[in-house]
């Protein structure tokens, strides 16, 4: 071989300090890669943890809001109630000074309370308040609370043949039950 090919062949090959130097360049090279994904990485790690932090702080918002709202609503709940009540009350209470009026007649007074009676039931209705008036209607234990049983030749057996107290039902759930007699 001559000197100008051994000369080529030596420019060719990789010395040990080249190789070495590659070696260490590409080793830098990874090395900045993966601090560069590792940065991102945490940035976006960051990212999340704020956002999950963010979203735990509306929750317990929402939740003390809604505890809120809630006691306000079992606090306040008859409030619509009560000031449909308040008319009737008016009313009793003029009945009650109508009534201390020496002049004022009996029937002028029963007049007074059955219009305020009456006044009442329309404000029971309102609410969804039901009477149950069972009077000659078969006896059911799911509305009725029977007394009493008494042997009756003009009703047929199992019905109601007085009311003693009416019963109410709200929103069609029982309240109280009807306390009859009932014939056997």
């Amino acid at each position: 071989m001559s000197d100008k090919q051994t000369e080529l062949n030596e420019e060719q090959i990789p010395t040990v300090d080249d190789a070495e130097q590659t070696l260490e360049q590409a080793e830098q090279a990874v090395s900045d890669d993966l601090t560069a994904l590792l940065a991102e990485a945490k940035k976006e790690a960051d990212a999340q943890k704020d956002l999950a932090l963010r979203t735990l702080a509306d929750m317990e918002n929402l939740r003390r809001r809604t505890r809120i709202d809630i006691e306000s609503a079992h606090k306040f709940a008859l409030e619509k109630f009560v000031n449909a009540l308040m008319p009737v009350l008016d009313s009793m209470d003029m009945g009650l000074v109508a009534a201390r009026n020496t002049e004022a007649s009996i029937e002028s007074i029963r007049e007074g309370l059955e219009m305020t009676f009456k006044q009442t039931l329309d404000v029971l209705n309102e609410f969804n308040v039901e009477r149950i008036d069972p009077k000659g209607e078969v006896f059911d234990p799911k509305l009725h609370e029977a007394l009493t049983m008494i042997p009756s030749p003009d009703h047929a057996s199992n019905t109601v043949v007085d009311v003693i107290q009416k019963g109410y039902t709200l929103n069609e759930r029982l309240v109280r039950p009807a306390r009859v007699i009932v014939a056997q």
